[in-house]
């Protein structure tokens, strides 16, 4: 008995040493593989409503999607009413006997809806399990050539009458090469580096049959050649593919007047661009080189920007003098589009301006000046209308226009905060619209005949997080202003085109997201869904926390999101993980409930405390001095604010391990978690850094020059060059002590591989041990991979911050969620987003 009694205290002892900071514990891999983004698919459904707005009245249908199946509904708001479009029963009745598959109201896949022009009834498709014969196959032989018939109906809204279409001739999708011009009568196009045209009927022929030799095209420049082209240059080919594709029409990039007879190119000459080269290592048969033309920081060989203008019907055109500042920017702003004209067949690519004149902007290569411009189409001259200046990167937005640019409103963040401003046509200020310690973000209408201004705001309504967007009216001269959105969430709005109504979606991190109607005074209209989170939570779902704590100063507000096991245990001390990105341009902190839970929420679960937080110098929705904060230090910038957000929640929260502390990130937050390991090797223990722009001197020159800045100097002959330095992570890698993976994908052509693999050469010859992956035939994002990284990600924190090392070969996870069949996998649920979403 004696004996018994001393192995049990033995026994309690050695748990009892085990549940001890620090010591090992088995990840949670089950509960983080219960909410893969194969069964959140099957968990979340519908999360906002999608509004497709109509063009005769404000009436507005959306698809909306709940555990009990999908129903499509069409919302009145003047009578305040909202009904189902289909009685579902009926109609899945009415399909099964036509289509001769069985269908039920659950189970009813309905694609392509849209209304007819009169707005009474809508037309919709249907698969069935038919093959049939490709109606445009080309190659009666190829493996591609059968299809699924598709069924076309119409349903009358009034009747509740389904007819089915049987001769019905879909439209053809308009091939990427095409650019139509609004009266739909041209198309432009570029082969072989050079603008051709031709005309609807030869158009026509073309979506038929793009071999059809009877084709006629006209060619409208001759001196377009590789890197100086008029369009058509291959982005994203291997040399192989470039070359088998060289005689393809191709895509150029034209903005047409809305009368159609005019169209702007921006063509670019970078033949003294460097070349850059990535390699298929996966190809097809020998890897595949691929080549294209990438500026680095601080190269003297930039692009050259200029405008050509083309007069269409007399096929001339004229090469517009713009120039102001060497290596400068031009860009054109296309028109914003109306919103009823989403499921419109046919969209042109309009400029933003009048018929006579076309808005503009030019930017400094250290993009500390900015014009917004004019330009005069029948003269060809162009006039600056605004001008920008900061010692830091200016950033404008396309400016608003009051009757054909009589007046124009423009967004600017000159006093420290993004605001709108009213000039007259010739670029004489009128007055500020808005001013204060917020900052406003889009503009979203403008009420020519009542002179109101609908914008979209954040950081104005006291008590909340100054990240949740809010939608506001103000009148042209600044008075009445008004919140149209109440409510402490993050609001994401469409306005019909009418300005008279919108739809508002709204959530927390830690909220059901719900969807209302509101009229343009901000008066409830009515309620219109809420998301149905029931299976979610039913699998174990816990919201996280948002927090706010101190930047490293003490004085600056973070706002950060926690996330925690659902099987969270307070009387246990966790390992805590930040998943990070550092700005400038966005943070990683979400701010409504989304359906992405990978990084955070599903990371988590294996065991960990999981927070994201945003950093002095991360995100442009606040002050420009935050916005900001890390111009001239560019790698260094955000890092004391994370481990001071870490270390004041831990101070707070005892279940927080202080001393086992992991930080990951992709891209830029794969750049600043490397960072953060060499900075503070002895905070941060473990780290995993994706994708990382580890020597931003290699990187491209927008971002890095721009969020880091650029020195323009001018010599006594008044020539201009352009210095640039920065401090790069692989001069640090002396200084590692933890674990460190790095992974790259090996055709990136954003964040070019040599960034990771330079790292890693560092390391080495620092004498270090890490670890390093490369993903086969992967871009910057990971693509097929994804899932693969995640658990790769899992494995390495389980093993080096909680101490488990029980994995084996096989990653489970991944196949269980696989059907073993030797069958292709069938498409996501979600592999594309539906309306609603």
């Amino acid at each position: 008995m004696r004996m018994l009694s001393f192995l049990a205290a033995f026994l309690w002892a050695s748990l009892s040493l085990h549940a001890q900071p620090g010591q090992p514990s088995k990840a949670n891999y089950a509960l983080a593989a219960r909410f893969s983004p194969k069964k959140l698919e099957k968990l979340i459904f519908s999360t906002s409503v999608d509004p497709h707005w109509l063009k005769k009245t404000d009436q507005f249908w959306y698809q909306y999607e709940t555990s009990s199946g999908k129903n499509w509904y069409v919302v009145d708001p003047a009578t305040k009413s909202k009904r189902a479009i289909f009685d579902l029963d009926k109609v899945a009745a009415a399909i099964t006997l036509i289509v001769k598959d069985p269908f039920d109201a659950q189970h009813l896949p309905i694609e392509n809806l849209k209304f007819t022009e009169d707005e009474k009834s809508v037309q919709f498709e249907v698969k069935s399990t038919v093959d049939v014969v490709k109606k445009d196959r080309l190659d009666k032989k190829a493996p591609d050539s059968l299809e699924k018939k598709t069924h076309y109906f119409q349903y009358n809204l009034a009747t509740r009458q389904l007819t089915e279409l049987k001769d019905y001739e879909k439209p053809k999708r308009k091939p990427t090469w095409a650019s139509i011009s609004p009266d739909q009568k041209f198309v432009i196009f570029a082969k072989n580096y050079n603008l051709y045209w031709m005309d609807k009927a030869n158009y026509e022929k073309a979506l038929k049959n793009e071999k059809d030799s009877t084709i006629v095209e006209n060619q409208l420049t001759k001196d377009g050649i590789e890197y100086y082209s008029y369009g058509g240059d291959s982005n994203g080919e291997n040399n192989v593919e470039k070359e088998k594709n060289k005689n393809n029409r191709k895509p150029a990039y034209v903005l047409w007047s809305p009368d159609s007879k005019y169209f702007l190119l921006t063509r670019t000459d970078a033949r003294k661009v460097k070349d850059l080269w990535v390699i298929h290592n996966t190809a097809a048969g020998r890897p595949a080189l691929e080549t294209y033309k990438y500026q680095m920081p601080g190269e003297k060989e930039a692009p050259i920007r200029e405008f050509v203008l083309f007069n269409f019907p007399e096929k001339t055109q004229k090469k517009i003098t713009a120039a102001a500042f060497k290596d400068q920017e031009l860009s054109v702003w296309p028109a914003p589009s109306k919103q009823s004209a989403r499921d419109d067949e046919f969209r042109p690519s309009v400029w933003h301006g009048t018929n006579n004149k076309i808005y503009f902007t030019r930017t400094s290569r250290d993009l500390k000046k900015i014009d917004v411009c004019a330009l005069d189409v029948p003269s060809g001259t162009v006039k600056p209308i605004i001008e920008e200046r900061f010692n830091t990167y200016v950033e404008v937005a396309r400016v608003g226009l009051v009757n054909g640019g009589n007046e124009l409103i423009h967004w600017s963040e000159r006093d420290g905060w993004g605001h709108f401003y009213l000039y007259d046509g010739n670029g004489k200020l009128k007055n500020q619209i808005t001013s204060g310690p917020f900052h406003c973000e889009d503009l979203v209408a403008i009420d020519e005949k009542a002179r109101v201004l609908y914008f979209s705001a954040n950081g104005r309504e006291a008590k909340e997080d100054p990240y949740y967007l809010h939608l506001y009216r103000v009148n042209f001269d600044g008075s009445n202003l008004k919140l149209l959105n109440r409510g402490d969430f993050d609001h994401a709005s469409s306005m019909s085109d009418s300005r008279r109504f919108f739809v508002n979606n709204s959530s927390r991190v830690n909220t059901v997201p719900k969807s209302v109607l509101y009229d343009n005074n901000g008066k409830k209209v009515m309620d219109l869904e809420t998301a149905d989170l029931s299976r979610l939570m039913a699998a174990g779902y816990k919201f996280p926390e948002p927090f706010k704590v101190k930047a490293d100063d003490g004085i600056t507000d973070l706002y950060g999101v926690m996330y925690k096991p659902f099987d969270f245990d307070s009387t246990k001390q966790y390992p805590i993980i930040e998943y990070i990105y550092p700005g400038p341009q966005t943070e990683a902190v979400n701010k409504a409930f989304g359906r992405s839970m990978d990084r955070m929420d599903r990371l988590a679960q294996l065991g960990f405390v999981v927070i994201t937080v945003g950093n002095r110098g991360g995100h442009p929705a606040r002050s420009r001095w935050y916005h900001t904060y890390g111009y001239g230090n560019l790698r260094d910038y955000g890092l004391a604010d994370k481990k001071a957000a870490a270390e004041q929640l831990a101070d707070k929260y005892s279940f927080i391990d202080i001393n086992r502390v992991g930080i990951t990130g992709h891209s830029g937050g794969g750049f600043m978690s490397t960072a953060a390991m060499l900075v503070y090797p002895d905070f941060f223990k473990v780290a995993v850094s994706g994708a990382g722009n580890h020597e931003n001197n290699i990187y491209n020159r927008w971002w890095s020059e721009k969020h880091h800045g650029v020195k323009e100097v001018i010599s006594a002959k008044g020539d201009t060059t352009f210095q640039y330095s920065i401090d790069k992570n692989p001069d640090l890698a002396k200084n590692l002590k933890g674990h460190l993976l790095l992974t790259h994908g090996d055709i990136d052509n954003n964040v070019h591989p040599a960034n990771t693999i330079r790292m890693a050469d560092a390391l080495i010859k620092a004498n270090k041990r890490f670890d390093l992956v490369l993903m086969p035939g992967q871009r910057h994002g990971y693509g097929d991979m994804t899932e693969y990284s995640f658990w790769m990600t899992a494995d390495y924190f389980s093993k080096y911050l909680l101490g488990d090392f029980s994995q084996t070969v096989d990653i489970t996870e991944i196949n269980r969620e696989t059907e073993q069949n030797n069958k292709r996998p069938q498409p996501s649920r979600r592999a594309t987003p539906e309306a609603g979403e």
